[in-house]
C-alpha cells in the first residue's frame, strides 16, 4: 500500500488476504467520531489551525453521510475503513487531511473504534432486544397468570408450577444477561486513543479531553496493553453466547410444548413452516434455528479466544480477525431476539391441556410426604412411606389420590383423615408462599415487579 522502504507493490493475493474493509466498513461512524475528537485535540495542541479543523470536521461528516447513503466506494487496496476514510478526506480537502494521522496509529485507532462500536450495540441493540423478549414473556405470563402445568426434572413430570413462573425463569436468565452486558460495557469504556502503535507518541495530546468527548469514563493506563487488549470483545462474545444458550433452552421447551405429545402451545403460522413432503406438518423452525444458532455464538467466542491465546505483545495482524466473529454474533443475536419476541407474543397457550397434565396426582407425592413431616414423621421415613404408596398405585393401576384410606393407614397412621385434600393442585400452589416459589401470590408479585421494571402498560 505504501511506498517508502518498499520497492515493489503488494501482491494482489496478499491484498486480498490482508484487506478488512469488506467487513470493518461498518465501523465508519465510530471512526469518524474518533477522528473528529482526535483532530480537535490536535487543534488545541496547536497542530491544526481553526480553519483546518473546520475542513477536517466538515469533510469527515460529508464522508460519513456518503457512506450511510451508500454513495461511497471502498477500495480494498487501502485495506481498511480507516485508510479509506483518511485517503478520501485528503483527496477532498488536501494537506489538512494528511495531517490527521499525526500522534495516532491504526493500532490505537481500531481499538478505539471497536470499543465505541461495542458500546453502541450494547446500548442501542442488545439490551433493548433482550428487554423486548422479556416483555413478551411477561405479557404471556400476565395473560395466563393462573394456568398450571407440570414442572419437569429429567424431562419427567415432577411438581405442579404456574406457566407464568416457568416463563419468568427465562426473564430472570435474560436479566442476568443484561447485567453481564452492562458489566462488559463498564470495563470496555476506557479510551486507548493516544497509545500509538504501542509506545504512545512524542506529540502529547490531551488524552483525557479526547476520552471525555467520546463518552469514555477515562483513558487506558498502559499503551502496550491498550493496543493489544481484546478482552472486551471476548467478554462481549461470552455474554452473547450465554444469552444464546438461554434462548436455546427456551427453544427446546417450546419445541416440546408444541409437539402433539404435549400440545401445550400452538406457534403461529408466521413463525412455523411446512414440510416439502408431509402436508400435515407444522414445524417450529424459529425455535429450531435459534437452538442451532446458539452453537454459532459459542463458536465465535472460541474462535476469538483461540486467536488471542498465542499472541505476544503487542499488536499483531492476527487481531484483524477479531471483527468477523464479533459482527456475526451481534447480527445473529440481534435478529434472533426480535423474531423470538414476536413469536412469543403470537403464541397460543393451551391452558386446558396444561391443566390436564398438571392434574396427575403423582405430581403431589412430595406434598404428601410434607404432610407426614408436619405430623412429626422424619422426612426420610416420610419419603419411604409415600414411595410405598406410589408402588401400590402403579401396581394396582389405581391413581394415587384414589387409593383407599385403609391403604394409607396401613402404611402410616400419621396421614390422618382428609389426606386427599393434598391432591388439590390450587391448594398446593397457595401453600407455596416463600419468595421465589411458584405460589399464586408470589408469582403475581413477580409479574407486577417485572411489569414495573420493564415499563409494561
Amino acid at each position: 500500500m505504501w511506498k517508502g522502504r518498499f520497492q515493489e507493490s503488494t501482491a494482489e493475493a496478499v491484498q486480498r488476504l490482508g484487506e478488512s474493509v469488506s467487513f470493518d466498513h461498518r465501523l465508519f461512524r465510530q471512526d469518524v467520531r474518533g477522528s473528529i475528537a482526535h483532530a480537535r485535540a490536535q487543534q488545541r495542541a496547536g497542530m491544526l489551525t481553526a480553519g483546518e479543523l473546520e475542513q477536517i470536521e466538515q469533510g469527515l461528516k460529508a464522508i460519513e453521510a456518503d457512506i450511510a447513503a451508500g454513495d461511497f466506494e471502498f477500495r480494498t487496496d487501502l485495506e481498511d475503513v480507516h485508510m479509506n476514510i483518511e485517503a478520501e478526506l485528503t483527496r477532498r480537502i488536501g494537506d489538512a487531511g494528511a495531517k490527521l494521522h499525526a500522534a495516532r496509529s491504526r493500532n490505537d485507532q481500531v481499538a478505539t473504534d471497536t470499543r465505541l462500536y461495542c458500546r453502541d450495540v450494547i446500548d442501542l441493540q442488545l439490551i433493548p432486544g433482550i428487554e423486548g423478549l422479556q416483555r413478551s414473556l411477561v405479557r404471556q405470563g400476565r395473560r395466563h397468570a393462573r394456568v398450571v402445568l407440570p414442572g419437569y426434572t429429567h424431562l419427567q413430570r415432577a411438581q405442579p408450577v404456574l406457566l407464568a413462573h416457568h416463563l419468568l425463569a427465562y426473564v430472570e436468565m435474560l436479566s442476568r444477561d443484561i447485567g453481564r452486558l452492562r458489566d462488559c460495557r463498564g470495563r470496555l469504556n476506557v479510551c486507548p486513543l493516544g497509545s500509538g502503535a504501542l509506545a504512545g507518541s512524542t506529540i502529547n495530546l490531551d488524552r483525557e479531553a479526547v476520552a471525555a468527548e467520546l463518552g469514555f469514563d477515562g483513558v487506558t493506563r498502559n499503551s502496550m496493553d491498550a493496543v493489544s487488549d481484546r478482552d472486551y470483545i471476548a467478554e462481549l462474545l461470552f455474554a452473547l453466547a450465554l444469552t444464546g444458550m438461554h434462548l436455546s433452552r427456551l427453544s427446546e421447551d417450546l419445541i416440546l410444548w408444541s409437539s402433539s405429545e404435549f400440545s401445550f402451545v400452538v406457534l403461529s403460522d408466521a413463525h412455523t413452516t411446512g414440510s416439502s413432503l408431509m402436508p400435515q406438518k407444522k414445524n417450529p423452525d424459529v425455535a429450531e434455528l435459534t437452538r442451532g444458532k446458539s452453537g454459532r455464538l459459542l463458536g465465535n467466542l472460541v474462535a476469538l479466544l483461540t486467536l488471542i491465546k498465542g499472541l505476544p505483545m503487542t499488536y499483531n495482524r492476527d487481531l484483524q480477525e477479531d471483527k468477523e466473529p464479533l459482527f456475526d454474533s451481534i447480527d445473529t443475536l440481534d435478529l434472533v431476539l426480535a423474531v423470538f419476541a414476536d413469536m412469543i407474543d403470537g403464541m397460543e397457550v393451551r391452558g386446558q391441556a396444561m391443566t390436564r397434565a398438571a392434574a396427575d396426582p403423582m405430581l403431589l407425592a412430595t406434598d404428601l410426604a410434607d404432610r407426614l413431616v408436619r405430623n412429626g414423621v422424619p422426612f426420610r421415613q416420610a419419603h419411604e412411606f409415600v414411595g410405598k404408596l406410589v408402588a401400590e398405585s402403579v401396581s394396582s393401576g389405581t391413581p394415587l389420590n384414589r387409593l383407599p384410606q385403609e391403604v394409607y393407614d396401613l402404611v402410616s397412621d400419621r396421614f390422618g383423615p382428609g389426606v386427599r385434600e393434598v391432591f388439590d393442585v390450587e391448594r398446593a400452589l397457595e401453600a407455596r408462599t416463600n419468595p421465589g416459589s411458584p405460589g399464586f401470590d408470589c408469582v403475581l408479585k413477580e409479574l407486577e415487579r417485572w411489569t414495573l421494571e420493564l415499563k409494561l402498560g
